[in-house]
């Protein structure tokens, strides 16, 4: 078997398959996010099939949000936004940290002087 030949099978490979898993888990953290960010789904852990029903999940779970947002009359009552579900090979996404504003400086220390009026 030539070279050339081996690597055709091997890149034609299930993504299921434990040698593409094996080759998965080899990457780094870079090369995983740059694969999570160009939108690769063939290179995750999951088989087609999973990939769907994990698309149709998050789908889901935004129009349930949608309903709810419609049917609350208060926006402070409405739920947070549904996350979804993690793929393979990408990592969680960072939570971004609450940005603090002139305004809301003002009032902290305001109240942190004792000004809680």
């Amino acid at each position: 078997m030539t070279s050339r030949r081996l690597r055709v099978l091997i890149q034609n490979l299930p993504p299921e398959s434990s040698t593409m898993t094996a080759l998965r888990n080899s990457l780094s953290d870079e090369e995983l996010a740059a694969q999570a960010d160009e939108g690769e789904p063939e290179k995750g852990r999951w088989s087609q099939d999973q990939q769907l029903l994990a698309a149709c999940h998050d789908v889901l779970r935004r129009i349930e949000h949608v309903l709810i947002c419609v049917n609350t009359e208060k926006k402070a009552a409405w739920p947070a936004r549904p996350e979804p579900m993690r793929r393979p090979g990408a990592a969680p996404k960072k939570a971004k940290r609450p940005t603090l504003t002139e305004s809301g400086a003002v009032r902290l220390f305001s109240l942190i002087n004792g000004g809680a009026a």
